[in-house]
């Protein structure tokens, strides 16, 4: 018996939207890199696109836990000698927070064709509304990804 492999046509794409307010921000981009991957889907192919769209939304109520919205910090360079650049993750959440989710999904996706082709499917948004409601996506719960202060 031959192994089953997938064409491009035979995928199914669906939308989900993921409201990001108080979700650790570690933990919600796992979740959206793997559905942008298509690791949910249980004809996952590691050589082919096979993931959702996925639309966020309330990233600016992102968390970071313990104090590292302060502490770890964001590198950027130019390319030019001397051009490295550094901000905390409070500073980027404060200037772009869609930005900043974005940088760190895509983290999580891999570095190739593939992976841009994966990314492209990720919309997020700093406020509550989005313009992709004729897609009609569905909602999707990220339960371990909540935050509760600890007393």
């Amino acid at each position: 018996m031959s192994t089953y492999t997938p064409k491009a046509g035979d995928v199914e794409r669906a939308w989900h939207v993921v409201d990001a307010e108080g979700l650790v921000l570690g933990r919600l981009s796992t979740e959206v890199a793997n559905i942008l991957r298509g690791k949910h889907k249980p004809t996952y192919t590691p050589n082919m696109d096979m993931g959702d769209h996925v639309i966020i939304v309330n990233a600016d109520k992102v968390v970071l836990t313990s104090g590292k919205a302060e502490k770890k910090l964001v590198h950027r360079h130019s390319g030019y000698p001397g051009g490295l650049r550094s901000e905390t993750y409070a500073e980027k959440m404060a200037r772009r927070p869609e930005q900043a989710v974005m940088d760190t999904i895509r983290g999580m996706i891999p570095k190739t064709r593939l992976g841009r082709a994966q990314i492209s499917k990720l919309k997020v948004y700093a406020g509550p509304t989005h313009p992709h409601a004729a897609q009609n996506p569905q909602p999707l719960e990220i339960a371990h990804a909540t935050y509760e202060a600890r007393a």
